[in-house]
This record gives C-alpha cells, sequence and structure tokens, in this order.
C-alpha cells in the first residue's frame, strides 16, 4: 500500500483544485466605468387598451313546474351561468322550489 499525502487524496478525490486567483487582479470602479448601456425612458403613455367582458356560457334550461301533482303544469325557461349541465339543473330546479312545488327538468340547451 502506497503512503499518500492529503493533497494527492484530495486531488484525487476532487480532481485538480482551480489556480489562484492572481493577487494583483484590477477591479474597476464602477463610477469610472464609461456606460455601456444606456437607458431610454419612453415618453409616449402606452394607451390602456378597452377589455370587452368574457364570454360566458349560458344554458336554457327548460322545465315543467306546478303546485299540484299529476295537475295543471306551466313550462317555465331558466338561464343558467355554467357549462355544467348537471349543475344548471340543479340550481333551475332550487330556484323553481322556491315558488311551485313540483318541477320536472324537460331539456337543458346551450343558448
Amino acid at each position: 500500500m502506497t503512503d499518500l499525502i492529503e493533497a494527492e487524496m484530495r486531488r484525487a478525490l476532487f480532481g485538480a483544485a482551480e489556480a489562484p486567483a492572481p493577487k494583483h487582479m484590477h477591479i474597476p470602479d464602477p463610477l469610472e466605468a464609461s456606460p455601456d448601456v444606456v437607458i431610454v425612458v419612453p415618453t409616449v403613455e402606452a394607451k390602456k387598451r378597452k377589455v370587452e367582458k368574457a364570454f360566458t356560457p349560458r344554458l336554457k334550461v327548460k322545465l315543467r313546474v306546478g303546485n299540484v301533482f299529476e295537475g295543471e303544469t306551466e313550462e317555465l325557461v331558466h338561464e343558467a351561468d355554467m357549462l355544467s349541465t348537471l349543475l344548471a339543473e340543479q340550481e333551475t330546479v332550487k330556484a323553481a322550489r322556491k315558488k311551485f312545488c313540483y318541477a320536472d327538468v324537460v331539456s337543458v340547451e346551450p343558448k
């Protein structure tokens, strides 16, 4: 077994060490440096664009509602602001139950 000194072991494990920086390295003074980059401030104000209202999907839900079981019914149309047909049906039936006892969904169509 060969005897290795600490420096040789470090070199074997971690590779060759980086060369130390020269001591006479010149560090430039920021006040002496000439500006290579010139910052230009725009003088024209950017016009703000008018944002149009976003498209909101609507579903038209038709219900058959009434207060008497198997009696006279009316057709009610409700517009729901959502994509889910199931949630639109639930919202419409919930709104119809405030005024009518019985509510049956007839159809759900996109507007």
